[in-house]
């Protein structure tokens, strides 16, 4: 049994709902980041269906030329849709835009004025829509780390709201989470939590493979009243000393050590009025001999009041994380029957290509979890955990661990360039700790999956009908390696640092390992069991075209990337994402069979999520599509329909 479940579940709350919270998108809409706050990404929509989706076609292209101080590329932007309104952001300067979502015509437009723009990370996952029955807002967090509300049928600034509608949430923090710009950043990619007129903000910071400091800032959880922007509550990620939890973090290191911030959505149970924070790592990625102990709640997921912050319980899904394998997606609610017995779950897809279930009122895991031995650190001063949770079922979804037989062995000659190629690099089963890179030894690190691939921030998407989750992952060879190296002088206190995103490739960015590369898999909840699994994609032209693959009968690999996946009733949408081919797919839920695809216009890959609602009585699928360098087109918005 997972050795960290603690349930603290008041009791008045054990009857409050029923099962019935992953109720998908309602009424033709699209009014949250997931569909709905359970993060489901269903619609349950049916005018496009396999008889007919082979019609679709560009409705409108709405292009962000002129949007921002340099041409966008990238925009990972998931649009909502109320009333008939398109909302989402565009540009490095988070341009909040309404569009007409039956034209892509404009309505309105508002960014902010702050021309510095030193922000780390200025993209921005969407907007946020909060309406008390007669007033509507779109709540966004600006590059600068501000909180602000603006008027929906306007784009017009609340005045009531903070400071004229801004609250500048550097201003929020307490004293003792350890803020140093000069260290390190706090900042936001996702959009806000907003239920129950609270919302609750995503906290990112700047990546820890290289921290300047072993006391970096701390990314605490602010929540705010959705009226007047007044800060409610703050949740302590890494808790302070006397607090709960405070004991897992050695030598007082609970007192300096920083990050620990949850920076993907979150996903809320309205009637339980429960919200659910996936917390990443803490102070660094790859080591963490300054923090010995399990470190909670990094690598945690978090279920606290909404309204009030206290924590429901909590689970730790990576102890003592030096592999930078925190939570990476919106937890997602879903409603199961396993062994006869009903189940309110929320589901948490991982880096390490697990799902992790639990009954989302108390906790508990849904399928058993085990404690499992794991390799351990050899690097100086580390002290991994000696296990890691390991859920019994369902399967995983994406490769674990790496072995010589994981090469590619198509031919003798890539045999033996595949194990050139991997000379000086440890390899090993899941949880392989980074190891020194010293290359007067020839020791390069460690390389192993997942690396930086399995789920990320795409997170999955359900079909409530038949309890199947679908997943798009990615076996990222491009990112499966990494090690530690002691600091150069003045880069950071640490004793040692990370080094990472770096791995073997052959002639012609050829990987060493067999694919595929990305996958979709569907996996049946009720049974923990897997359904199907195919490749996400073709091969790409550079893998098919390659002279040490000649006279291969190569299987199709899929792209080195993540399917962006949405659900309706008749149909499972997916493109391929970001770093994958240009092409967007409609698949048979039940077998993964490609019914209809097509060329994403403009030539850029998947880089948002798709939605679907109704306009007019006409059904639309929209998503953002990167922009071409190569033809200097700008990342858009691309909208699909029948005739």
């Amino acid at each position: 049994m997972l050795r960290s479940v603690l349930t603290a579940v008041a009791s008045a709350w054990m009857g409050a709902a029923a099962l019935g919270a992953q109720h998908g998108a309602e009424n033709g809409e699209w009014r949250a980041w997931g569909g709905d706050p359970g993060s489901t990404r269903y619609a349950p929509l049916d005018q496009v269906d396999r008889t007919n989706v082979d019609r679709l076609e560009v409705a409108w292209i709405w292009r962000s030329d002129n949007f921002g101080t340099t041409l966008e590329m990238k925009n990972e932007t998931t649009p909502l849709m109320v009333d008939g309104i398109l909302y989402f952001t565009s540009g490095n300067r988070r341009a909040v835009v309404a569009a007409d979502a039956g034209t892509g015509e404009t309505l309105w437009v508002w960014r902010t004025d702050h021309d510095s723009l030193d922000a780390v990370r200025r993209n921005s996952r969407g907007v946020s829509y909060w309406t008390d029955g007669t007033e509507a807002r779109i709540v966004t967090v600006t590059p600068e780390y501000q909180l602000v509300a603006l008027d929906a049928r306007t784009g017009q600034l609340v005045p009531g709201f903070g400071d004229g509608g801004i609250v500048d949430l550097f201003t929020q923090l307490e004293p003792d989470a350890n803020y140093d710009p000069a260290v390190g950043r706090l900042m936001n990619t996702s959009p806000p939590a907003v239920a129950h007129d609270v919302i609750v903000v995503p906290t990112s910071l700047a990546n820890a493979r290289v921290p300047p400091s072993m006391r970096y800032p701390k990314g605490d959880i602010m929540a705010f009243d959705a009226r007047t922007g007044e800060k409610i509550w703050t949740f302590h990620t890494i808790p302070r000393p006397g607090e709960f939890g405070a004991d897992t973090w050695a030598d007082d290191s609970n007192v300096y050590t920083g990050h620990a911030g949850a920076w993907t959505p979150f996903t809320v149970d309205e009637a339980l009025g429960y919200i659910y924070i996936p917390v990443e790592g803490a102070t660094g990625d790859e080591y963490g001999g300054h923090r010995h102990g399990d470190n909670l709640f990094a690598g945690s997921i978090v279920c606290l009041d909404i309204r009030t912050g206290e924590r429901i319980w909590h689970q730790q899904i990576v102890h003592h994380d030096v592999w930078d394998w925190d939570p990476p997606s919106a937890p997602i609610l879903m409603d199961l029957e396993v062994d006869g017995r009903a189940v309110e779950a929320v589901v948490q897809l991982s880096k390490m290509a697990f799902a992790f279930t639990f009954d989302r009122r108390t906790g508990e895991p849904v399928f058993e979890i085990e404690e499992r031995p794991v390799p351990q650190s050899d690097a100086p001063g580390e002290r991994t955990s000696p296990t890691q949770p390991f859920p019994t079922r369902p399967p995983a979804f994406d490769r674990q661990g790496l072995s010589v037989d994981d090469l590619l062995d198509y031919t003798p000659q890539l045999r033996e360039l595949a194990l050139q190629s991997i000379e000086g690099l440890r390899i090993g089963p899941l949880y392989t700790p980074p190891s020194l890179i010293d290359p007067d030894r020839g020791m390069r690190g460690t390389f192993t999956f997942p690396g930086s691939g399995g789920a990320n921030w795409e997170g999955g998407a359900i079909d409530p009908e038949t309890g199947y989750l679908y997943v798009g992952s990615a076996t990222r060879t491009s990112t499966a390696a990494y090690g530690l190296r002691e600091p150069e002088p003045g880069e950071s206190d640490m004793r040692l640092v990370g080094v990472g995103g770096f791995a073997p490739r052959l002639e012609g960015r050829l990987p060493v390992v067999k694919p595929p590369w990305g996958r979709i898999t569907a996996l049946d909840m009720n049974r923990g069991e897997l359904v199907w699994q195919i490749a996400n994609g073709d091969t790409p032209p550079h893998i098919a075209e390659n002279p040490l693959l000649a006279g291969v009968d190569l299987p199709r690999t899929g792209s080195e990337s993540r399917a962006g996946l949405l659900v309706t009733r008749t149909l499972l949408f997916a493109g391929e994402g970001y770093e994958g081919l240009p092409v967007f797919r409609a698949l048979d839920k039940a077998t993964g069979e490609i019914l209809w695809e097509t060329d994403i216009p403009g030539g850029g890959e998947q880089t948002g999520l798709p939605i679907t609602y109704m306009h007019e009585g006409r059904q639309y699928i929209v998503f953002a599509a990167a922009g071409t360098s190569e033809t200097r087109t700008p990342a858009n918005l691309v909208a699909y329909a029948l005739p």
